[in-house]
């Protein structure tokens, strides 16, 4: 069973997702918030599997309800997906930087808002290698935030190497292909590399490829 906590400021948008949540078999809904300070206090309450959050909300914005989520360690399981109207906006690049594991537009399809919260539940990030291309457009223009990125020292070569295919929007196969091994040693390194730089998921590892400086602004690894 899938546990799902939904937080949007609108009701009606909240009353949508949970009809469609409730009828589907191995999701459960344990509770709506109307905003980012409810929704807080409702994961802590309930520790969901997944929280659904809007970028947008009074009281507590979407973005520092998932930064709080995301230092809690008592909170290290739950999976936030951020929920916007915009898509690829300045927001949604803040929340993933705060531990969102990816996001979704309120106009999804049915089956995809489905989709996704299998997705993200098995533990992945739900950025596909389209969405990641675009993230890489927004990162690109801008300087490496080294200061505040962990070291490289960590990372073996070979670590390097897929953080920063990853980065540039290969899924594991693609990286698998161009290193020339296995699809399975490329997630082992893809999940090492998450493991040592305390990354919650591949959307994180995406961010630190490019605030670290690992990837240039022309998307090639240094």
């Amino acid at each position: 069973m899938i546990r799902v906590a939904l937080i949007d400021d609108q009701a009606l948008m909240r009353a949508g997702f949970r009809a469609l949540l409730d009828a589907e078999d191995g999701i459960e809904v344990v509770g709506e918030a109307a905003d980012g300070k409810q929704g807080l206090e409702l994961v802590r309450a309930h520790v969901p599997d997944i929280a659904l959050v809007d970028v947008q909300m009074p009281v507590m914005s979407g973005i520092e309800a998932t930064r709080r989520i995301a230092a809690d360690p008592e909170l290290s399981a739950v999976r936030v997906v951020i929920l916007t109207n915009y898509g690829l906006d300045e927001y949604v690049f803040e929340a993933l930087r705060a531990g969102a594991s990816g996001f979704l537009l309120k106009d999804t399809e049915p089956a995809d808002l489905l989709q996704a919260i299998e997705v993200v539940a098995r533990g992945e990030a739900l950025l596909s290698p389209s969405v990641t291309r675009t993230l890489i457009g927004e990162f690109v223009s801008r300087p490496p935030d080294r200061a505040t990125a962990p070291g490289l020292e960590c990372l073996t070569r070979r670590e390097r190497e897929v953080t920063a295919l990853a980065a540039r929007g290969l899924t594991n196969e693609e990286i698998a292909a161009h290193m020339v091994i296995s699809p399975f040693t490329a997630k082992t390194h893809i999940s090492r590399a998450m493991t040592k730089l305390g990354a919650r998921d591949r959307a994180q590892l995406v961010v630190f490829a490019y605030e670290s400086g690992l990837v240039a602004a022309r998307g090639h690894a240094e």
